[in-house]
């Protein structure tokens, strides 16, 4: 690397950091001090996601030449734990909404291109990534929405979706669907549904232990009939290799969302155990305390670490499904083990509602079982390892 693309390089790493740089700020004077209002405020905080789309992060993967910023995943990544670790809802306004930008500008025609992705990057429409039922869950090839091919090209789509992300609130929705066939097993395709589309319906908001705020919605399809234009990419057949291209950035964002959560829940435990004092001394002093934060610590360090070594080995590969997988799996479990222990350090008043720790050891779960639950992820790992050839091929050594 020359001397000139040193520079080139470093400037645009700065430039990079003070992307994500202003999003910690912003949500540290913006949001940091407002979260106990919005968690006790039973309408949507549509006004935090207009500052979101004020940022431009709506448009974080979405190409420049169509109103987007195309940040490098690992910023996102990063943006994603910021967000996280200053009100956990606010990653979930994101995710799925990406997941849907970065496939029509992966995979839709110039046509989708033009007329979905400016809108997506400002926030003016959200998008919903459908692909639960009711079911089938993990196992996508076993979905029963059908795209019923018509001889003027259309498709009536039919079926039912659930679990779905932003499912109320969406201004565009993917949908998996397969065509009929005999055995049931036809090809899979996704399809672009506007919400406004006659015969689309949500049929109920679930209720969910936390993130109240983020709509998980039960969806149906109804003789929804759609244009051959909404078909994503043009072409039948794609959708499951669509789907599972996202998977790797899918879980490595997720990992991100996690990190911010326990970043925060440690910050909480160690603030109070400086503040609190029991037997005429900071409980910070006292051995059990202690253990309980570094324990904390460690493993939070330890998950970064790991997440670092994912993306390192993505931008290096290209692909880095065990890695992946790895980051995904650790730092959700970590996250989940650390809002425990700082409830302990917290004692009873990590039990009521109206200390944040509560909220962060109900809402830990969730990260567990979105992107994959982690019983996928550790077969996708082991399956990694056994078909490599050797820890050469693992990227171990």
């Amino acid at each position: 690397m020359s001397d000139h693309e040193i520079s080139a390089h470093d400037a645009a790493a700065d430039e990079v950091s003070a992307i994500v740089e202003g999003v910690r700020q912003f949500v540290r004077r913006e949001i940091a001090p407002r979260v106990a209002r919005l968690e006790e405020a039973d309408g949507f905080p549509q006004d935090v996601v207009d500052a979101m789309a004020g940022l431009g992060l709506f448009g974080m993967v979405i190409p420049e030449s169509h109103g987007g910023l195309d940040l490098p995943l690992a910023d996102y990544v990063a943006i994603m734990e910021e967000l996280a670790a200053g009100w956990s809802a606010m990653p979930s306004f994101l995710n799925s909404h990406c997941t849907v930008a970065r496939l029509i500008a992966l995979y839709g025609t110039e046509a989708q291109k033009a007329r979905y992705l400016p809108q997506l990057a400002d926030g003016s429409r959200r998008g919903a990534i459908v692909l639960t039922e009711p079911s089938a869950g993990s196992d996508l090839k076993q979905i029963r929405t059908q795209a019923v091919p018509q001889p003027d090209g259309s498709y009536v789509l039919n079926g039912q979706k659930t679990f779905i992300t932003n499912g109320l609130r969406a201004g565009l929705h993917i949908v998996l669907a397969r065509a009929p066939a005999a055995d049931g097993k036809g090809p899979i395709s996704l399809f672009i549904v506007e919400p406004e589309t006659p015969g689309f319906e949500v049929t109920r908001v679930i209720d969910k232990m936390g993130f109240k705020h983020v709509d998980t919605a039960e969806l149906r399809f109804d003789d929804v009939r759609l244009g051959a234009d909404a078909l994503l990419g043009g072409e039948t057949g794609k959708g499951l290799p669509q789907v599972l291209s996202m998977l790797e950035t899918g879980r490595l964002a997720m990992a991100g969302t996690a990190l911010g959560m326990a970043r925060e829940a440690l910050s909480i435990a160690l603030q109070y155990a400086k503040d609190r004092e029991a037997f005429g001394q900071p409980i910070a002093g006292h051995q059990a305390v202690q253990i309980h934060l570094a324990n904390m610590a460690t493993q939070l360090a330890a998950a970064r670490a790991l997440l670092g070594e994912a993306l390192r080995h993505k931008a290096r590969y290209g692909r880095a499904d065990m890695f992946a997988s790895m980051a995904k799996l650790f730092a959700t479990e970590t996250t989940m083990q650390i809002t425990q222990d700082a409830m302990r350090v917290l004692g009873g008043y990590g039990y009521v509602a109206e200390f944040p720790i509560e909220r962060l050891y109900r809402e830990a779960p969730i990260y567990v079982l979105t992107e994959g639950t982690n019983e996928i992820q550790r077969i996708v790992i082991a399956r990694e390892m056994i078909k490599a050839d050797g820890p050469e091929r693992l990227g171990l050594v």
